[in-house]
């Protein structure tokens, strides 16, 4: 079980997923890479990672440790996890991808379930308690063969509080909703104790990270590896107004993760989908998400105004009518949240 002292303190990370500085002097500047030259690199890093490291060890508490194969060790590969990752499957560790596409080309996100976890699935702009330590890779090829390092850059052992899933990178917003959260333990001595909670490794091409950027000690183009932990994961509410150089939450009273229509487990704003898609979570189709719009049906009527009662007291969610007045509908796509004709 994993026990540290925890404080109930929600941090919203809406920009990056670290808080680094850099030099920012330098005269020349270097155009950004091709996205799809630059995935090809990242991919075949990533895969000769997969195929040459090994988990040595895995802790009653999920602590992984992944290092080199040795020269002439039989130890199996990261790799050979695939074979684990079918549907349903009881056997840890597993190996699956997911597709991203995003940059007018399609990424292979790798990722590796240790355990999946029993609690709830977050969205992908919930409120997240997790662990994980990072490593960026780095490679050079010599005489036709290739030299692959790890160079650990973070490392948040217990953290303080929740923070929003939304600002991380594009990597954990992918990633993290196939995990669940677990349970927990108070202590008499203030800590918590928790258990059951899912765990993994994601293996992100730069793409998906800072790419041409970097980050803090980070280099730019370079891929990541994270390990993490899912403890516990929090539901928000997101709109937002701007107020001169402040953002000002205005939630309507729909929790973010109700207003993914499709139900796919993930929310995303117009940059962030693939260029020509329509946002399946964006009734009016002005451009904003629900999740970040305070008013869903472009009709004028802010959303909060519309689920409250004549008594003033927000509507509970899950008793908003829908056009027809149905508050039964296991969809829950009509209640107010599109446009009643």
């Amino acid at each position: 079980m994993n026990k540290f002292k925890y404080y109930f303190i929600l941090s919203i990370t809406t920009f990056s997923l670290f808080s680094c500085s850099k030099d920012n002097d330098a005269a020349e500047i270097t155009p950004p890479r091709d996205y799809a030259v630059q995935y090809a690199t990242d991919l075949a890093d990533i895969e000769e990672y997969l195929k040459t490291y090994y988990i040595e060890d895995v802790s009653p508490d999920v602590d992984t440790k992944i290092v080199k194969i040795p020269t002439g060790g039989n130890q199996p590969s990261i790799w050979s996890y695939k074979d684990n990752a079918v549907q349903g499957g009881t056997t840890f560790p597993q190996l699956w991808s997911r597709e991203v596409k995003l940059h007018n080309i399609t990424y292979k996100l790798y990722y590796l379930v240790l355990r999946e976890g029993i609690g709830e699935s977050p969205s992908n702009v919930d409120g997240m308690l997790v662990s994980y330590r990072g490593d960026y890779l780095t490679s050079k090829t010599e005489a036709n063969v290739i030299t692959l390092t790890t160079t650990q850059f973070t490392d948040v052992k217990y953290p303080n509080g929740f923070v929003d899933l939304y600002g991380y990178l594009r990597g954990w917003k992918e990633i993290i909703p196939q995990f669940k959260s677990g349970t927990y333990d108070s202590n008499v001595d203030g800590t918590i104790s928790y258990k059951d909670f899912g765990a993994g490794v994601m293996f992100i091409p730069s793409g998906l990270a800072y790419f041409s950027s970097g980050q803090g000690t980070i280099p730019a183009y370079a891929p990541l590896v994270f390990n993490f932990k899912l403890y516990e994961i929090q539901r928000l509410d997101h709109e937002f107004v701007f107020s001169g150089q402040s953002i000002v939450p205005i939630p309507d009273g729909v929790k973010s993760f109700q207003e993914d229509l499709d139900g796919d487990g993930y929310m995303w704003t117009k940059a962030e989908l693939p260029d020509g898609v329509i946002n399946p979570d964006d009734s009016d189709g002005d451009g904003i998400p629900n999740f970040l719009d305070v008013d869903d049906d472009g009709d004028g009527v802010s959303t909060k105004k519309e689920i409250t009662g004549a008594n003033g007291i927000l509507i509970p969610f899950a008793d908003i009518p829908s056009c027809d007045g149905n508050t039964t509908d296991p969809a829950r796509v009509k209640r107010h949240l599109v446009k009643c004709n």
